[in-house]
Parts: C-alpha cells; structure tokens; sequence
C-alpha cells in the first residue's frame, strides 16, 4: 500500500503542533505517513519571530509577522504550557509568570530541539497554491523556493494549513487619513515603541493589541495614549497619560474627531483593527471565510473543512488557550488520518458544528468564553492519547488574569501564578514590569546588567520619585555620591534611553562617560550589533 503525504503549511506553533503529533506516534510504534511542512520564513517559530522589515520581505513576499520590540506576555506563562514538556523543564528553575517574546520563542524552540523535526521542514519556501483532483482525490502543492526563485509542484493526500490570522491587516478607512500630516500604521507593521516617544499617539481598536501597544508606548516615553473604541471601552483604570474615546469620525490635519463631538490632536495614529482570515493560496471552494470567533463555521471539531475534510485547518480560533490547544487539534487531527479516529459522514458533521457555533453564540462574557473554550479542548483531547493536563485549573487561571488586568492594568504582569503541571509558584520577576526596559532572554533570566558604578551612599531624593521607584529611591538623573553620572535624556525620552543604555551594556565597558555643552551624559559604547537599539546614543 502506497505511503500517504502530509503537506503542513507553515512551521509556527500550530504547524509544529502537528509535527509533534506524528513524532509522538511513531515514537510509540505507530506507522506514519511521509510529511513535508512548508514554511516561508528562514527559520521555525512562525510569529514568535522578529523581523524588522514590514510590507515585503526581502524576497517579495507579503512579511507574515507581526511581531514587535520589547512585547511581552500579555497571559501568565502557565496557561501556555504544554501538556509535555514544562517551563521548569526548559530553563531547569521556575522563571516569572510573564516572559518577553525571546523567552516564549526558546521554550518553543526548545521542545523542538529534543526532536529531529527539522528535517521535515523545507525553509525558505512559499506556498503558492493549491488544488484538489477529485479523481485522484490528491491536492497539488505549488511553492516557490524563495531564494532559488525556482517553482516545484507536488501531490498530497491530506493538508494542514497552519498559516495563522495574524498576518492580513483589517484596514477601515477614516475620512482624512490622506491628509494627515504624522505617522499612520496598522498594528501589523508596528515595531518599535521607542518611535512615538514624546508624542501624542492614537490607537483605533480597543482589544488586546491596542491595550498591549498603547501600555508599550506609555512604557518607552509616549506624551500620551488614547484609545478609540467601536463598540465599548476596555474600561480599565488608566494612569492620567490615558483616555478612551468613542469611534474616531475624521480627521483634518492633525486634530482627531470623534463620534461624541471631542477632539484630540494627535501625532500619529496606529490601527489596532483587527485581521482577517486571508488564504490566497487556496481557490475559492477550499477557502476558510470567517472572522475572528471562538467557533469557526464550516468547520468539523474546529479543524476538519466539512466540504472536504481532508482539508485541515489548525488554529483558526480566536484564543484563550494556544499552545496547548493547538496540540489537541493536531493530536485529533493525527489520530483521524491514521484512523484511529473516524469522521461521520457530511450531514452530521455539519449538525455537530452548528451546535458549537449555537453554544458560542449563547456565551456573552469573557469567563464564559473561557469555559467554552476549555469544553472544546476537553472534546478534542478525550479520545486521543495527548497527555492530561488541567484544562478546568488553567481555565481558572484566566480568569485570575482577567481580574488581575482589571485591577491594575499597568502592573498586572508583576503577578504570580502557579504551574498546573508541576504546582510550582512562580517567582516574581527581579524588575517590575514598568522598569524592565531589557526584553532580552539575559536580562529576564539573569537580571539587568549593571550600568552605574556602585554607590559610597546614596543621596536623599529630592522631589518625586519616579513611577516604579521605592520610597526613599533617588529621582531620575540623581547620582549617588562617589557614583559615575547617571544616563539621564530628556523625560520624553527617558524610557528609550534606558533601554538602549541596558542593551548596550552587554558588551565589555558598556558606557563611557561624555562631557557635552549641556553637561556630562552616558553614551553606549555601540559594542553590540544585535539588537537595533544598540545602533545609537540615547536620543537627548
């Protein structure tokens, strides 16, 4: 009998979901087809990798992340654990409940590296189209190798798309944008906080990534942050650097208005508008079309096209649970194409899907929609061998998050939460998130590096003391006695500075002390390259 083909489209979490899923049969004796995954990008990670370039990538591709500078988790790491391999696992000690970008990358990578799966991946390599033969009931898989620029075809019985929806930016338009005379970007393209230092920045959207990069631009110097909101205000407790307004109507020039009749001028705008669900490598008869929901139609179990179930989406959802869950739909996935698992026919799987998409409709708050998600997880795991884990206790962790957020917006990250794998307390992180300006997996891991030469006795404060500071705690710009001076630009700046300050200081003689006309400031030595932070002084 002729082996089957798997094709997996895109090597992120949930396409390496699936891979994992094939290992962990075979390992356990289980014949399994021959798999090709297809990923666009150089290396595996899909969004939890950084790219500086935005629009194109530097083979003409559409640039598939997303990712920014300085993001951390915006969830405590706990509800991200996968089921077989923990966090205590990875990094050999318990770590903070809120890790930056590079922390969640190499837990990812790490569960990676215990396997031999990359060589079942083909980096470098765009998936163009592709087709199903009723007859020969294959798909044909067209890619291009991005970097040969050469075109190759091949057939398959099963594909797993795993391409995410974060990648096509929903872009509404507003009356006056032509016109508006500041920066304008979607969320898609957003990189660097440090950009809007000192600048009166508005958000469009009122969802997760407004919250995440209006807190981030706060965080790096922004003058201030207001959100505008569809439907609702996220109605948190913001700091005075805040406001929410209702939708924004137009602009003319840099003067924003707004559906009540307020105003704001405004120095750039980012759109945090959401995505859609975007497939222009399939034909209109394999395509997806949905929008962001916990329950997408069409689907079986959330993953199998009821028209063609041998077209497989993973991931799809809107997400509480990620990780972990994309490893149910992979496992359920895996266990139907080995058959260990068999679909019903059409008319029932599309009676099983309403009922999900009616049960969706029926859940009206956030803790509803956390149950909900946590029952479909259940179903999906229950008949497969994927390793137990605590769906209800992680769900219950969500919902301490949700009310931690609500209670301090700005420092909900310097929580602490406890690992339903192994019942361990997560230590608090050595720096309040507010003052952690080093994203880097060194600083997280091992503490920010020293900048400052150690202090004889430190001077009584004078004034305020800045966000984040102990009582008693010297304010910005004050040197210790006996100290070097301390790096201290400009307060629209000041946020930034410090980051590019702790980032060069990775290097040997991080700092040297210059004497300008204004006085004696702290410039990087410019050691390191690999961070682009690191690419210029402190802007004064």
């Amino acid at each position: 009998m002729k082996k089957q083909r798997i094709a997996i489209l895109g090597a992120g979490p949930s396409g390496l979901a699936q891979l994992r899923a094939f290992e962990a049969a075979a390992k356990a004796g289980a014949e399994v087809p021959e798999i090709v995954c297809y990923e666009k990008q150089s290396d595996l990670g899909g969004m939890w990798n950084y790219t500086w370039r935005t629009g194109l990538d530097a083979h003409g591709e559409p640039v598939h992340g997303s990712m920014y500078r300085y993001l951390w988790s915006n969830g405590p790491k706990e509800c991200l654990e996968f089921a077989d391999y923990s966090f205590e696992e990875h990094f050999g000690r318990p770590i903070a409940s809120y890790p930056p970008r590079a922390v969640l990358r190499d837990y990812i990578m790490g569960r990676m590296e215990k396997s031999d799966l990359r060589r079942c991946i083909r980096f470098n390599t765009a998936v163009q189209w592709v087709s199903y033969d009723e007859a020969s009931e294959q798909f044909s898989v067209t890619v291009r190798d991005v970097k040969a620029d050469e075109m190759s075809t091949e057939k398959f019985d099963y594909v797993v798309v795993a391409t995410g929806h974060f990648s096509t930016p929903n872009t509404p338009h507003f009356e006056g944008l032509e016109q508006f005379p500041g920066r304008v970007l979607h969320a898609h393209d957003f990189r660097d906080a440090c950009e809007f230092a000192g600048k009166d920045l508005l958000l469009v959207g009122s969802s997760y990534s407004a919250e995440d990069i209006g807190t981030q631009c706060h965080k790096y110097g922004a003058k201030s942050v207001t959100f505008s909101y569809r439907s609702a205000p996220m109605g948190y407790a913001w700091p005075d650097a805040f406001e929410e307004k209702p939708l924004l109507a137009r602009l003319d020039e840099r003067t924003a208005h707004f559906v009540d009749g307020s105003r704001k001028e405004v120095d750039a705008i980012i759109l945090c508008t959401g995505y859609q669900h975007h497939f222009p490598f399939l034909p209109d008869d394999l395509t997806l079309r949905t929008h962001n929901r916990l329950y997408p139609e069409h689907l079986y179990k959330g993953v199998f096209f009821i028209d063609n179930p041998k077209l497989i989406y993973l991931g799809m959802q809107d997400q509480y649970y990620t990780f972990n869950m994309f490893d149910a739909q992979a496992w359920y996935a895996r266990d139907v194409i080995l058959g260990r698992i068999r679909l019903p026919g059409k008319d029932a799987m599309e009676a099983d899907s309403r009922q999900w998409v009616a049960r969706e409709k029926t859940a009206k708050t956030p803790y509803q929609h956390i149950d909900f998600q946590a029952a479909y997880v259940r179903d999906l795991v229950g008949p497969t061998d994927y390793p137990a884990f605590d769906i209800e206790g992680m769900g219950e962790l969500f919902k301490e998050w949700k009310r931690d957020k609500q209670a301090d917006i700005l420092g909900y990250r310097n929580k602490s939460y406890r690992s339903t794998l192994t019942g361990t307390l997560a230590p608090p992180h050595h720096t309040p998130w507010m003052e952690a300006m080093d994203d880097s997996l060194e600083a997280f891991l091992h503490g920010p590096p020293e900048t400052e030469a150690p202090a004889k006795a430190p001077r009584k404060p004078h004034g305020a003391t800045h966000r984040g500071a102990p009582p008693g705690a010297a304010p910005p710009g004050a040197a210790p006695s006996g100290a070097a001076p301390v790096c201290t630009p400009s307060t629209a700046a000041q946020r930034c500075a410090r980051r590019r300050a702790s980032c060069s200081a990775r290097g040997p003689s991080a700092l040297r002390v210059v004497a300008t006309a204004r006085g004696t400031v702290c410039a990087p030595r410019l050691r390191s390259r690999r961070h682009g932070c690191c690419a210029r002084p402190p802007t004064r």
